[in-house]
């Protein structure tokens, strides 16, 4: 097969690597069809090696990242068909578009990769390039770091969590490192699949020896997650609004109720108050009351001094006052805001849209561990999520995933918060308007969940935080070392290896 693809060229390669892209999309969540990467990868490589050169390895790369993001973001679509009477005209553009801008973090590495001699110098600097251009993919134009291949062991249960724990050490990125790395060796010769099993092996006795350290005790607390099944079509409807606000309230206080005189927390999905808090004393009156005066955090606008709106997370005490606010630093483009790096007339907010916020804090709540706030999309951002200089307890991202239907974007959303958790060494606790809420540990071990479009509660106990793990305390300089490392020692060996044959001659 592999031979076959070599030979290939023109419209049948690209097509050949288009469909290889597509098929990748399988190993991500919720499927988790991780062998076809031994396929594919080797597959894209075998094309690569009967290019003329990196300008053809470019093209073929192209494609198999066209392929790859047009399936793997099929669900954005499901949040323009929310709009669709404004924005029908996007339906056929707006995921192939993204798909064809997301396809040049794929193609540059594999022209690298074309760069250097056959063989496992191709396979490192492929996975090291492909870390790299993730990393890039993560800043560039605000940064879409959605799906890294590293996502793809996040598998249901203890493998899952036992494959995710080298995430503490170096990052959702290393994993997609070793990722890319071991299905690109599966075809060179029996030597280098022992090499990658034995990886395997190793990479699997560390996370069972990670989750089997011992923990610090758990503070007392129950957290709340109240997920109000609102859809998004009904969420701004004024007509709704007291029948909105009545249900969560009901799910709040039915919640604390099951709590068991231990002390809780209540929390509400991102904008799930219809009412600003910020001025309606009213409003949080009645959150308090419902909460039994537990403190709850609650997803609500609010409009700063300029009149501009922000998408922020309130801390309401038990007497009603506010005590805190967190605003969303990392906003969706055109979702939440219109970006002048690319200005078409598709914003769905008016008016400007939101205002970001001065990035990653923690919160400060009175009875509670200190707070690290994560609203929606913000949850994506590996190495971005916390302030390191003021670490938080625990983790809780509110998000509102209506836009996206029963699609695999709220599971791939929820695979990334799972990854967080163990990157920064702390519990992270979610609560999703149409779901899925859940909660996790400072291992990324789910201790409950509430599944998609379900109205309830879950309540759960608190894990306990664990000391700061080495990505939690360097960040995203250590998967950027290893890209940078292992691309240079790839093209550095390919170098060698072409020079050889002209020196004896």
């Amino acid at each position: 097969m592999l031979a076959r693809l070599t030979s290939l060229s023109g419209w049948h390669a690209d097509a050949a690597a288009a469909v290889m892209g597509a098929m990748s999309a399988a190993a991500l969540p919720p499927v988790y069809a991780i062998p076809v990467l031994v396929v594919t990868v080797p597959g894209l490589l075998a094309l690569v090696a009967g290019t003329g050169g990196w300008g053809q390895a470019l093209r073929r790369g192209w494609w198999f990242g066209f392929g790859h993001h047009l399936l793997g973001l099929y669900w954005i679509t499901e949040a323009i068909l929310v709009e669709a009477a404004h924005f029908w005209w996007l339906v056929p553009l707006a995921v192939p578009g993204l798909a064809a801008v997301l396809a040049l973090f794929i193609a540059v590495p594999v022209a690298l990769a074309r760069s250097a001699s056959p063989g496992w110098p191709r396979a490192f600097t492929l996975a090291g390039a492909w870390v790299l251009a993730d990393l890039a993919r993560q800043f560039i134009a605000t940064g879409f770091p959605w799906n890294p291949w590293g996502s793809v062991w996040e598998l249901p249960g203890l493998v899952g969590d036992v494959m995710i724990q080298p995430a503490a050490w170096i990052g959702a990125s290393g994993l997609t490192f070793l990722t890319v790395l071991l299905a690109a060796i599966a075809a060179l010769g029996w030597r280098w699949r022992i090499a990658g099993a034995t990886v395997l092996a190793i990479w699997a006795t560390f996370g069972v020896v990670r989750l089997r350290d011992p923990v610090p005790t758990a503070p007392s607390l129950k957290v709340v997650l109240v997920q109000g099944d609102i859809a998004q079509g009904q969420k701004w409807d004024r007509a709704l609004v007291e029948r909105i606000f009545s249900r969560y309230l009901a799910l709040t206080a039915a919640g604390v109720a099951r709590s068991a005189g231990t002390p809780a927390v209540v929390v509400w999905p991102e904008t799930a108050s219809p009412f600003l808090l910020q001025t309606d004393a009213a409003a949080r009156a009645a959150i308090a009351d419902a909460a039994d005066r537990a403190p709850a955090l609650v997803g609500a606008v609010r409009f700063d001094a300029d009149g501009r709106p922000r998408n922020s997370l309130f801390a309401v005490l038990g007497d009603g006052r506010l005590d805190g606010v967190y605003d969303k630093w990392h906003l969706v483009p055109f979702g939440e805001y219109q970006p002048t790096w690319l200005p078409l007339p598709i914003q769905v907010v008016p008016g400007g849209g939101f205002q970001p916020g001065g990035g990653p804090r923690t919160l400060h709540v009175p009875g509670l561990p200190p707070i690290g706030p994560l609203i929606c999309y913000e949850a994506i951002f590996s190495g971005e999520v916390i302030d390191k200089a003021d670490r938080p307890a625990w983790m809780v991202n509110i998000t509102n995933d209506a836009w996206f239907g029963n699609s695999t974007g709220p599971r791939q959303h929820l695979a990334a918060a799972r990854l967080r958790a163990v990157e920064e060494g702390l519990p992270l606790m979610r609560a999703a308007n149409t779901g899925i809420s859940a909660g996790f540990d400072a291992r990324g071990h789910e201790i409950g969940r509430l599944g998609m479009n379900r109205q309830g509660v879950l309540v759960v106990d608190l894990p306990p935080a664990l000391p700061a793990p080495p990505f939690a305390r360097y960040g995203l300089v250590i998967p950027l070392i290893l890209g940078a490392i292992t691309t240079l020692v790839g093209l550095v060996a390919g170098r060698g290896r072409r020079a050889r044959p002209h020196t004896t001659r």
